[in-house]
């Protein structure tokens, strides 16, 4: 037997378009079983059902345009996309697979069809997961800007301090990335004075950063949850490692230009709230600030009389300014609990990621370990070292921010797996009963 000359992809894929006799030959001579796919039955199933829904919906567009019907052909269109590149990898992988089994093939050939089936299986893992993710019900807000809040939790002062620690990691990634974001709450606490760590951290009472570019609330939502830190406190005179807690809410932003169907004047938009159900309050600002503090009724606290959600906001010294963000971020909050509630509500069919990740119930979703230079996500299950290129928003974080959001997608999928079967398995109970 002769060793197989090296030979490079596209020049294997040169050699089996010119042999397609022996391609055929392989395939119904030796017909070796498909490799097994990670794919699940019933997601393929729906995956080809929508797909040729999206055919025959784009054949009556080319006749007539119906806009009802253009937006659902743009919904289908990312799912119709993910079926044909999978469609065409699997039966690359098929025909290597026939190619390589053969005892009959040419040696050479059968070696350049295993190693590009390597390659191949590869990939087809890879769209497997673009597919399964494409089948997955895109957030309500994926498109929209969105808000940061941050809040210390328990850990008393140290809890503060790693909260303006968080604060400025995102807007350091922000920053690094070439992503618009503004501050738009940014409060110390007064109990705390003008005290700052070692580290130059002020002891932060609340804040809120906006991340205005399009599609931010997608790239950020797996950033909701508890943030948990450990690490010896710079007023820690025994070396003792203290652990305290931050809270991170991610919430839509409605862009300055309206996107879709939205409005905030809309009745029927999750983002409208009746001026009536709002009580306003104008009092004076707190805090450092000079002579503006204490002298003019510029801060502006709203209260949301349904759902008893308060906001208040003074860091600016035009009360129209503070009121003007003070809408906004009532606005965000009132939006996030309507699809929460939405969500609540289907839950019987379908895990809430929203509900996933709520705050309330105090679960950490991650944890900075400065004694061991770790970054934990404990959803994802992923740990990533180098710990200040975390907390400057290096390219550490986004690899934890990757790790999350995978997660969220994976959820998603087994929601979306098990409603699928349960669908089905409802069908076959009906079909007995007849």
């Amino acid at each position: 037997m002769f060793a197989s000359p090296w030979v490079c992809r596209s020049c294997a894929r040169a050699l089996r378009r010119s042999h397609p006799w022996q391609v055929g030959r392989f395939m119904s001579s030796a017909s070796p079983a498909s490799p097994s796919s990670a794919l699940a039955p019933s997601l393929l199933l729906r995956a080809r059902s929508l797909a040729a829904e999206h055919a025959e919906l784009q054949k009556t567009l080319d006749v007539s345009f119906d806009k009802a019907k253009a937006k659902r052909v743009g919904e289908l269109h990312r799912i119709a996309s993910a079926l044909r590149e999978w469609d065409k990898v699997r039966s690359s992988v098929d025909e290597l697979t026939a190619m390589a089994q053969d005892p009959s093939q040419d040696v050479d050939l059968a070696s350049i069809a295993r190693d590009e089936l390597q390659s191949e299986n590869e990939e087809l893992e890879a769209l497997e997961k673009k597919l399964s993710a494409s089948l997955t019900p895109r957030h309500p807000f994926a498109d929209l800007p969105c808000m940061v809040e941050f809040r210390p939790g328990p850990g008393g002062l140290e809890g503060r301090y790693f909260a303006d620690t968080l604060f400025n990691m995102y807007k350091n990634l922000c920053a690094r990335v070439g992503i618009r974001a503004q501050v738009l709450k940014y409060e110390l606490s007064d109990s705390a004075g003008d005290q700052s760590s070692t580290a130059g951290e002020s002891p932060l009472q609340e804040a809120v950063l906006e991340i205005q570019d399009t599609g931010a609330y997608d790239m950020f939502r797996g950033e909701a949850g508890m943030h948990r830190v450990q690490r010896i406190p710079s007023t820690e005179s025994k070396g003792r490692v203290h652990t305290s807690a931050v809270a991170v809410w991610v919430l839509p932003s409605f862009p300055e230009s309206s996107v879709g169907d939205m409005d905030v004047d809309d009745p029927e938009s999750d983002f409208y709230i009746n001026p009536q159900d709002v009580r306003i309050e104008t009092m004076r600002a707190r805090g450092a600030g000079g002579q503006h503090v204490n002298k003019t009724e510029s801060a502006i606290r709203m209260t949301h009389t349904p759902t008893g959600t308060v906001v208040s906001m003074q860091d600016h010294r035009s009360q129209q300014r503070n009121r003007e963000a003070a809408w906004k971020v009532l606005r965000s909050r009132i939006a996030s609990q309507r699809v929460e509630q939405r969500e609540a509500e289907a839950a019987s069919l379908r895990s809430s990621v929203l509900s996933q990740a709520q705050i309330t119930r105090g679960d950490k979703i991650r944890t900075y370990n400065f004694n061991q230079d770790r970054c934990t996500d404990h959803r994802a299950g992923f740990d990533a070292h180098n710990l200040p290129s975390v907390l400057d928003g290096g390219e550490t974080l986004e690899r934890v921010m990757r790790a999350a959001k995978d997660w969220l997608v994976a959820q998603d999928i087994q929601a979306l797996v098990a409603e699928e079967e349960a669908k089905a398995g409802s069908q076959l109970k009906d079909s007995a009963r007849r």
